[in-house]
């Protein structure tokens, strides 16, 4: 085992108690012990539509010290394995295989090697006596039987103390919402990462069907009443038009339309021409078509179909207030109910709040911890399939969640962003997504940083798609420009720990846009997405959320 295994840990009285219920079956002739724990959103589970994640284990015992196998074993349903063991410290070496059985087909995969790479935070986050060592999980999607074998490699002599076989059914997203502390703190909006519906290419998924996130202008939110007006002066956003009702009231409305007695506007009777004339000129008399007063501002936009279908791209926004507005401070939306139409761009990328992805609050114990400033942001990938609909990037955001709260025993999950391959994004850690959260995804540069992970394997044949390439630039220059950060730029940051790459104490200069390898001793984010990160740097620097004006 590696000598860091041997290290003192600090002992830390855990400030939540998560309520167990585990049974403990002897697999006959196997020597393996299963492990059912269930997380702490509670519910039966017996409503598929309200199923709150949970967390199962297969422990690996046995008498081979440097070799575990488990025989094909049926389970409980679960989507998402890893392995995990005692102590976080011991960097293992050696390799884990796994195989699945699939709930509906029945049928058996190949062979899939676990990644290694996860590190704890440097920080008392990282020393609670309930953080263990662990791969990186792995998506498999719905099954109900595993395969699996450990064997020792390299310097390794045994497989780490106390193994185990981590399974995560990532439940309904039904189940997650509304508990707990603040789920959804800092979503900031609905939909992908280009504020639009994200279909990809040749798999015709919607990337924001399930996940919580609607297509701009097509949100099934309240606000859909709105979206859809008759006539231009039922448009509800602009403010003047509330404002006009009492000379509306009058025995003729476009005799008092504006606080400016014009001569021409006596035969209004037709508001609904006004626009078309006044189109020419809407400077210079913003306020002569009063009795339909929104048209005015419109113009621009044509007053047919295409300002109602304009609108709306907008309206969004006010849609997911019940989770936006409680963020203590919505940076970019501060009201968090009108839309941020103010600026040529839009204020953030369109993000997926937690509690759109159905994040279990009840999970996460602590507050979340706050840097003073984000120099630098590392792209990550999941090391996972990419074989996977973006219909289920909710349910894999949500796997890992538990995965990193019950399995590697941190505070919350890990990154504190995830971009699915339709380029839609999701909110990661708590705290804000305009704040600079400090997230647990790059071992020795926590403290200085943001993590955004890419779902999927970037380093076995997977590619990054075009979608999901722009959405990383465009959420880096955005959480960069928040803090005055050039996303084409370098920036010198001093190690936190021994990462593998530079030693505790050793200043790197890195870029602020890098990968996960290059502060830490990892594949992360896999050759194909590391290779891309130039040209992502490049789009971060064109980007429009490049030029956000510091606060």
């Amino acid at each position: 085992m590696s000598p860091r295994g041997i290290r003192a840990r600090r002992p830390r009285v855990p400030k939540r108690t998560i309520w167990l219920a585990a049974g403990v079956v002897v697999l006959a002739g196997t020597g393996v012990t299963a492990v059912s724990v269930t997380g702490g959103s509670g519910g039966s589970g017996a409503d598929d539509a309200s199923r709150p994640a949970q967390a199962h284990t297969l422990s690996l015992d046995g008498k081979d010290p440097k070799k575990r196998e488990l025989p094909r074993t049926d389970t409980q349903m679960f989507s998402l394995v890893g392995v995990s063991w005692e102590d976080s410290a011991d960097d293992f070496e050696g390799t884990a295989q796994i195989r699945t059985r699939g709930a509906e087909s029945g049928t058996w995969t190949d062979w899939r090697d676990l990644d290694f790479g996860i590190r704890a935070p440097e920080t008392e986050e990282g020393d609670a006596s309930r953080v263990r060592g662990a791969s990186e999980p792995l998506w498999v999607g719905p099954s109900d039987a595993v395969e699996a074998r450990v064997v020792a490699g390299g310097k390794e002599t045994a497989v780490p103390d106390a193994l185990r076989l981590d399974m995560i059914d990532p439940g309904d997203e039904k189940a997650g919402k509304g508990q707990g502390k603040g789920g959804g703190k800092g979503g900031n909006g609905k939909g992908n990462g280009q504020g639009q519906p994200s279909t990809e290419p040749g798999t015709g998924e919607s990337a924001t069907a399930t996940a919580g996130a609607t297509p701009s202008g097509e949100d099934a939110d309240p606000t859909a009443a709105p979206e859809e007006p008759a006539e231009p002066t039922q448009e509800p956003t602009e403010a003047p038009a509330t404002e006009q009702p009492a000379p509306s009231d009058a025995p003729a409305p476009s005799e008092e339309p504006a606080q400016e007695p014009t001569a021409t506007e006596p035969d209004a009777p037709a508001p609904s021409e006004e626009p078309t004339t006044e189109p020419a000129v809407p400077s210079e008399e913003p306020t002569a078509p009063a009795p339909s007063d929104t048209p005015t501002q419109e113009p621009t936009e044509d007053p047919a179909s295409p300002a109602p279908s304009e609108e709306p791209a907008t309206e969004p926004t006010p849609a997911p207030t019940a989770e936006p507005t409680t963020e203590p401070s919505a940076g970019p939306d501060p009201s968090g109910s009108t839309s941020p139409a103010a600026p040529a761009a839009p204020a953030a990328p369109a993000i997926v709040s937690r509690a759109d992805w159905g994040a279990d609050e009840s999970l996460v114990a602590d507050p979340p911890s706050y840097l003073d400033t984000v120099d630098a942001v590392f792209v990550h990938h999941t090391a996972g399939t990419n074989d996977y609909d973006c219909a289920d990037s909710a349910a894999i955001v949500r796997g890992i969640l538990t995965y990193h709260v019950e399995t590697n025993g941190w505070n919350d999950i890990g990154y504190n962003f995830f971009v699915d391959k339709c380029g839609t994004v999701f909110e990661g850690r708590a705290g804000g997504v305009d704040k600079p959260v400090r997230g647990a995804h790059t071992y020795g540069f926590n403290g200085y940083s943001a993590g955004v992970s890419l779902l999927g394997d970037y380093e076995n044949g997977g590619t990054p798609t075009a979608a999901a390439k722009q959405a990383i630039a465009d959420l880096s220059a955005w959480k960069l420009g928040l803090h005055g950060v050039d996303p084409e730029a370098k920036v010198t940051l001093t190690a936190a720990g021994d990462t593998g790459v530079y030693d505790t104490g050793e200043q790197a200069t890195l870029n602020t846009i890098s990968g996960h390898r290059d502060g830490y001793a990892t594949l992360c984010p896999g050759a194909a997405l590391y290779s891309a990160l130039p040209e992502i740097r490049g789009a971060a620097g064109a980007s429009v959320y490049a030029d956000r004006p510091e606060k």
